[in-house]
């Protein structure tokens, strides 16, 4: 006679929980934008983004950037990381890449025609992304602040910072944690 071996609760072994996923994170910064009271409390530069750290669902980071006239990221990606962000109140322009990068072993990389796409992001306008996501996120007013919500999962390991001339992509700088906290 066989007996097949059972797991008793105490011996199993738990799977590590997954992090929220970009439906979520989507999710929980549409939810932060919509708290009024959180979004006037964010102190706000004439000349400088501003911005301030937030609990994030599941161990996500997230933050509340604003956005004076005519200021930007710059070309960057949020490496293994999903996120998410939505306008608060303003409208935000993203441009991004539709193509995938290498992720090392690269400096420069000319992209080929079609990659680019463009957004506008009106207060309650968001969209999530996937990992390596390459994009520049700006506001293009000259008038009005805009404030946005934004998540990340896993807490972003690092950021590449780019620059772009025409169709060519260049590596000019690694970030990490340290630099922005």
């Amino acid at each position: 006679m066989s007996v097949s071996p059972s797991l008793t609760p105490s011996a199993a072994v738990a799977a590590p929980a997954p992090g929220p996923t970009q439906a979520e994170l989507l999710d929980f910064v549409r939810r932060t934008a919509a708290d009024a009271e959180l979004i006037a409390s964010l102190p706000l530069d004439p000349e400088g983004r501003t911005w301030v750290r937030l609990e994030g669902p599941g161990g996500s980071e997230a933050w509340l950037i604003g956005w004076p006239p005519g200021t930007g990221t710059g070309w960057h990606d949020h490496a293994e990381s999903v996120g998410a962000f939505l306008t608060a109140s303003g409208e935000l322009k993203e441009h991004s890449l539709t193509a995938r990068l290498p992720t090392d072993g690269w400096k420069t990389l000319e992209l080929t025609e079609g990659v680019d796409r463009e957004r506008r992001l009106g207060a309650g306008k968001g969209r999530s992304f996937g990992r390596h996501h390459v994009h520049e996120v700006l506001n293009e007013s000259t008038e009005e602040h805009a404030i946005s919500v934004h998540a990340y999962y896993p807490p972003l390991p690092q950021i590449r910072r780019y620059s772009r001339s025409g169709q060519v992509l260049r590596l000019e700088q690694v970030e990490r944690p340290v630099d922005w906290q």
